[in-house]
């Protein structure tokens, strides 16, 4: 019996091939849309050159001309506008990342909490839910800000709650008197962060291997808490503190939190954090009643099986979904400038009217919610794929 006789080969370059026509269009697409992009480009300097407008980011080198009220690092009107954005693109990270960590773990306590057998906590977290997710997050940050500005006491008769003074100035708190003992900790503390990682690493290994549960919180925090400790001793354990006290006209020294940035973050945490509690409520629904049930019959206690069983598993549906809240939180930040804080859009609106050059600034705007959107869903995406459940 002769052998059933193959197909020929298909050419590599030939168009019957659906790698090359893939390819073909993969590149006339590309040359459309940058085509596209140059027409654009070139019909608006076109048009701006007609009417006198003045294109370019030269501008960045020339002085600012403004102050910022609120900024991490020093600066002043004589400075850049180049530098002036820096200031602004620093305080919207400072907002979007402080916003996401508490937005994570305010969510998700309020997620869990949904599943409590207290029917007064379900019935909270559920009202909390409801409540914040439909109101628009402008009109919360408005309340917060009015709260801030208008009920609170005047900075000459601060409330006094043990160091901190609230008052219509903000917050002011005790700062330490910067030394090489804080550096120390602060190298310590990332040692600390890298024992913590490998010990929950050996924790997991030793539960899948043995069934024995070990803490994944208790026991890194106190090995991260050591190797702050054991750093702040070698510098020489300074204690000096920076203490804020009422002066004449307002509280004076110390570090302090203005009240923009407050209702900013208060209001961008406590609204974000609702979508995030449904996310968290969703991810744990979805995993089997028989995954809880296992768990109980091993005679792992609620919290156990909560912890090491349901939010494990939940993770996986969880992040996708999460990942588009922390965008939305991040770019819901441009909100800012209707409360006068300084971010990265105010600056823009500022250097718009001075300058004129609408279009660069816009695009230095847009350059910068990309790459900070970008870099959150890339790290996201990466432990995603970690938590992914793998084939053996």
């Amino acid at each position: 019996m002769s052998p059933t006789p193959s197909a020929p080969p298909k050419k590599k370059w030939s168009w019957r091939s659906q790698a090359f026509r893939a390819l073909v269009y993969q590149i006339v697409a590309v040359a459309v849309i940058a085509l596209t992009v140059l027409y654009l480009a070139n019909n608006t300097a076109t048009n701006m050159r007609a009417r006198g407008i003045q294109s370019g980011f030269d501008f960045l080198g020339s002085a600012a001309g403004f102050d910022i009220g609120e900024s991490l690092f020093a600066f002043d009107s004589g400075e850049s506008y180049w530098r002036a954005y820096l200031v602004g693109m620093v305080n919207t990270l400072r907002v979007a990342v402080v916003g996401i960590i508490l937005t994570t773990v305010m969510g998700t306590l309020i997620g869990v909490g949904r599943f409590s057998h207290n029917g007064l906590v379900r019935g909270l977290c559920r009202a909390y839910v409801e409540l914040f997710r439909n109101i628009p997050v402008l009109l919360q940050l408005l309340m917060w800000y009015l709260l801030f500005t208008e009920v609170l006491p005047a900075p000459t008769e601060p409330w006094v709650l043990g160091p901190l003074f609230l008052s219509k100035g903000g917050l002011n708190f005790p700062i330490p008197v910067w030394a090489t003992g804080h550096v120390l900790a602060a190298w310590g503390a990332v040692a600390g962060l890298a024992a913590a990682w490998a010990y929950r690493r050996y924790a997991r290994k030793v539960f899948e291997a043995t069934g024995q549960a070990k803490s994944l919180f208790w026991v890194p925090l106190v090995i991260v808490l050591t190797g702050t400790l054991l750093g702040w001793l070698l510098g020489g354990a300074p204690t000096a503190m920076n203490v804020p006290f009422k002066g004449e006209f307002a509280v004076e020294s110390g570090g302090s939190l203005t009240p923009e940035y407050l209702s900013l973050l208060l209001g961008l945490t406590v609204y974000t954090a609702a979508f995030v509690a449904e996310v968290v409520r969703g991810g744990i629904q979805a995993v089997p009643t028989g995954q809880s049930e296992a768990a109980s019959a091993l005679g792992l206690s609620r919290g156990q099986t909560m912890r090491l069983v349901m939010l494990p598993q939940a993770l996986r549906v969880i992040i996708p979904p999460l990942t588009n809240q922390y965008l939305n939180l991040t770019k819901n930040s441009s909100l800012a400038v209707a409360i006068g804080y300084p971010d990265v859009v105010s600056i823009a609106n500022t250097a718009i009217n001075q300058t004129g050059r609408a279009v660069e600034c816009i695009a230095i705007i847009m350059l910068v919610y990309l790459s900070t959107s970008l870099s959150t869903s890339l790290l996201m995406n990466w432990y995603n794929a970690r938590a992914a459940i793998k084939e053996r």
